[in-house]
């Protein structure tokens, strides 16, 4: 049985303040369940407060948005593996589209982070998805089949076990669109298969797939209810404490089943 689990990726917001007026609502809404799996992904500058209010809670788990590939070095801007465990960071958003596309990440790039991730026991949330043009155009499992190959390269059975894969179409990633839940479950089964191309199909069964692309309250119970989808990376709707505690409720009772 995989455990459902729903990140928060808050991007390029919140504050220190705000981050910790998020999480004392968050936690108000949601209690302390262990049934799923949370993880909250603030910026950079928010990371050590939200290491502090974190560390308190057996619910929740910190992320990162991104990562060096470097373990340290002259490399302006960066931020290593080592800087995000000392933390206490537990996972690392790592190909993620808005990476891909506004900062000219490759796959051979992306598979370097994925792989130093690992090495340094961080666990990946490791991005794959298709533009709208490259659906339009029938490519959707070639351009997921490529993703997932180069970015899954060179690594052990174990850790393509441990790495969690976001299926997000980027032609639904804040623009208010959204894939049908069989859009979704469709490509969340592709990946899966892809998966057990390069590894097997018990390891396979045990990764875990999430969703992205505008998930919302209103949407989260069917698309988590696909049998494939075992749960979410949240964007817009993360930035509201309330938001993502439906959200969560909604990975609960969709998994409880």
């Amino acid at each position: 049985m995989r455990k459902a689990i729903l990140a928060a990726n808050w991007k390029m917001n919140m504050t220190v303040e705000e981050t910790t007026a998020y999480l004392k609502t968050f936690l108000a809404e949601t209690g302390d369940a262990t049934d799923v799996e949370v993880v909250i992904i603030p910026p950079f500058t928010a990371l050590a407060q939200a290491s502090k209010l974190i560390s308190a809670s057996y619910s929740l788990k910190l992320g990162a948005q991104n990562m060096s590939a470097h373990k340290s070095g002259a490399f302006t801007g960066e931020v290593s593996a080592t800087m995000l465990r000392e933390l206490f960071v537990r996972y690392v958003v790592l190909g993620h589209s808005e990476r891909r596309q506004l900062f000219g990440e490759t796959d051979a790039v992306i598979n370097e982070k994925v792989r130093a991730a690992h090495e340094a026991a961080l666990k990946p949330i490791f991005c794959v998805g298709e533009t709208l043009a490259e659906r339009d155009g029938g490519q959707v499992e070639a351009v997921l089949s490529r993703q997932l190959r180069a970015g899954l390269a060179g690594l052990g059975h174990k850790e393509v076990q441990e790495t969690v894969i976001a299926y997000e179409p980027v032609w639904a990633i804040g623009t208010g669109r959204n894939a049908t839940p069989q859009q979704a479950q469709d490509a969340h089964a592709f990946i899966r298969r892809e998966v057990a191309a390069v590894t097997d199909a018990a390891v396979a069964d045990k990764v875990r797939l999430q969703y992205g692309g505008s998930v919302k309250p209103g949407n989260a119970a069917a698309l988590l209810a696909e049998p494939d989808i075992d749960g979410a990376l949240v964007g817009g709707a993360s930035l509201d404490p309330r938001d993502f505690a439906e959200i969560v409720k909604a990975g609960k009772t969709a998994k409880s089943r």
